[in-house]
């Protein structure tokens, strides 16, 4: 059985975006060479990436592009390669196609359909995008949190989990800390559902 991992840059007061449609690119952001290194070896290690519409194209947007942008640095360039041919499941109700190694859902059983994924998936599904996230944690599939913590309290901003206001038990599972003052927090998530119960 696969493992849904929600993965996401966040500030101290736990905020994915400072500005509506930033889109994880906010100066609060403290990303150098080695966390990059991080994020490529978390990406390469993916069973699969699952996104929402919003997450998908803003990727869609720049990596397939940047692998191939010679300005670039390389981690950057490899970051592009890796998530270019990654096999990647769009979740969305607008969309029916989708390049990149990816293929569409949607619709009212979207959630169903995901939920049958993880059951034939072997290894960590990286989900990208809170509100795709708060759907899985709401139907007791989200199995893991992998948090990189910028040290900037935003005080405002679009939280981890779109309107979710109920406590989730969580057991650490693995920290690092990285330059700059980032550190690395890979939770399970204790209430997610076994496959045979989905």
């Amino acid at each position: 059985m696969g493992r849904f991992v929600y993965w996401m840059n966040v500030s101290l007061d736990l905020r994915i975006e400072q500005v509506p449609g930033d889109n994880g690119a906010g100066d609060w952001l403290r990303i150098d060479e080695q966390l990059h290194r991080e994020f490529n070896a978390q990406a390469r290690a993916l069973a699969l990436m699952v996104q929402g519409r919003v997450v998908y194209e803003t990727m869609e947007e720049y990596w397939p592009r940047a692998r191939e942008d010679a300005s670039l640095p390389d981690v950057m360039r490899e970051y592009g390669e890796i998530w270019t041919t990654a096999p990647k499941v769009l979740v969305s109700r607008t969309r029916h196609t989708a390049g990149h190694n990816t293929r569409v859902i949607g619709g009212d059983d979207a959630i169903e359909q995901l939920a049958a994924l993880r059951a034939e998936t072997g290894g960590a599904i990286g989900v990208g995008g809170a509100t795709l996230a708060t759907q899985l944690l709401r139907a007791g599939l989200l199995d893991e949190l992998l948090l990189f913590t910028h040290p900037t309290i935003l005080g405002f901003g679009r939280p981890l989990f779109d309107d979710y206001d109920l406590p989730i038990d969580l057991d650490l599972i693995e920290q690092r800390s990285f330059e700059h003052g980032v550190t690395m927090h890979r939770y399970s998530v204790r209430d997610a559902k076994e496959a045979s119960q989905c």
